[in-house]
């Protein structure tokens, strides 16, 4: 029986239980992928204070994010395709963060629904939306959020144009796998993760198939997306949604100082430091060297969040240090899906949960909401190391 002790032994599992298209997806970046391998090398490089004589007992990982109370500062991200690493994939990990006592947000990119998600849990969860041409789409996947009763929309700003992920597209990336000769060897060694996807009939796009105009099965599906993300999002489109959901509004995609101070000026109850795991802009900084800056140039007027590069309860502890109010998990999350499904989920924020407890601990602190600058050391240059 494999010892799990950390995120990597997940990560290890899910690769041998995943089919390999789906593993790839989630393990790499656009381009050459040196901002998805600085996402994480960053991290590394900044080092922990250690306190000691100091009372640890009656410690608390416990928070607030947008208001809601977390029992960490740490919410699942959404993730595009999770129901294709393990069948039914979303409700296992929304139920899991349920449980947990985090947030959950469901990709429009999802394989089960928003319906099929409510359906499960008790608890609101988040609904993270990509802007599409089709507004009739947009307008109606809003109110399907709202009817869902979800507590936040989730606004991801830097997908207007998709960036290119060579692996994908080697891959033949689809939902289904289309049955080629290279990927149906692949199949036939993941045969449990195979039969699970015969047990469910939630193989496709849930909020798109059925609910877009004209998309009714996977060829549709495919024609329909590659057209759809718009690139013409720009603030005056963000204050139409804005003012189209009423509700709290969370701005993900921030790396720049200018642009946080707008979404701060504009209302965003957060925003969310990322660079979409590495995904897109190939060559853009790592979030937590531009975190700083950000939680400088927006103050108290908005909430900072900072996901991208996240493995560890101490990578989590590093982005409070440095001012965020929150983070996100993608990839840490989904190891623990593929591999072991919902209580791999359960077992990946076990992890990162008692990570960062410990962690605090030896730093001297008790309160996960006292943590600051004087809990790090910090390489001289970091954070201006580029003009």
């Amino acid at each position: 029986m494999t010892v799990i002790t950390c995120i990597d032994d997940l990560r290890q599992i899910y690769r041998r239980r995943a089919p390999r298209m789906f593993y790839d997806y989630c393990e790499s970046g656009s381009w050459t992928e040196q901002t998805f391998r600085d996402n994480s090398a960053d991290f590394a490089r900044i080092r922990l204070r250690q306190k000691v004589a100091v009372d640890m007992e009656g410690r608390s990982t416990a928070s607030t994010m947008i208001g809601e109370a977390v029992s960490m500062p740490v919410a699942l991200a959404p993730v595009g395709m999770g129901g294709m690493n393990w069948a039914d994939g979303e409700i296992h990990a929304a139920r899991a963060a349920e449980a947990f006592g985090v947030p959950y947000t469901l990709s429009t990119m999802s394989i089960c629904s928003i319906e099929d998600v409510a359906a499960h849990v008790a608890r609101p969860f988040w609904f993270q939306l990509y802007v599409m041409n089709d507004q009739d789409f947009v307008d109606a996947i809003i109110e399907r959020a709202r009817a869902a009763r979800c507590s936040a929309l989730v606004l991801t700003l830097d997908l207007q144009i998709l960036g290119q992920r060579h692996k994908d597209l080697k891959n033949g990336l689809s939902a289904p796998p289309k049955l080629t000769l290279p990927t149906m060897m692949n199949l036939a060694t993941k045969w449990g993760w195979g039969l699970r996807m015969l047990g469910t009939r939630r193989r496709f796009f849930g909020n798109i198939v059925g609910h877009a105009k004209g998309v009714s099965d996977a060829a549709s599906l495919m024609d329909w997306t590659s057209e759809q993300f718009d690139p013409k999002l720009d603030w005056s489109k963000i204050a139409s949604i804005r003012d189209m959901w009423g509700g709290k509004l969370i701005l993900k995609g921030i790396l720049d100082a200018e642009d946080a101070r707008r979404a701060a000026d504009f209302g965003a109850d957060a925003i969310i430091v990322s660079n979409h795991g590495g995904r897109q802009l190939d060559g853009a900084l790592s979030t937590i060297r531009v975190l700083p800056e950000i939680v400088a140039a927006v103050g108290d007027r908005t909430e900072v969040w900072l996901d991208s590069g996240i493995r560890s309860g101490q990578d989590v502890l590093k982005a409070l240090a440095l001012g965020a109010k929150g983070t996100m998990i993608g990839r840490a999350y989904i190891y623990g899906l593929g591999a072991m499904g919902g209580p791999g989920v359960t077992r990946a924020l076990e992890i990162i949960r008692k990570e960062l407890d410990v962690t605090m601990a030896l730093c001297g602190e008790r309160d996960v909401r006292a943590l600051g600058r004087h809990n790090l050391l910090v390489p001289k240059g970091f954070f201006d190391a580029y003009d």
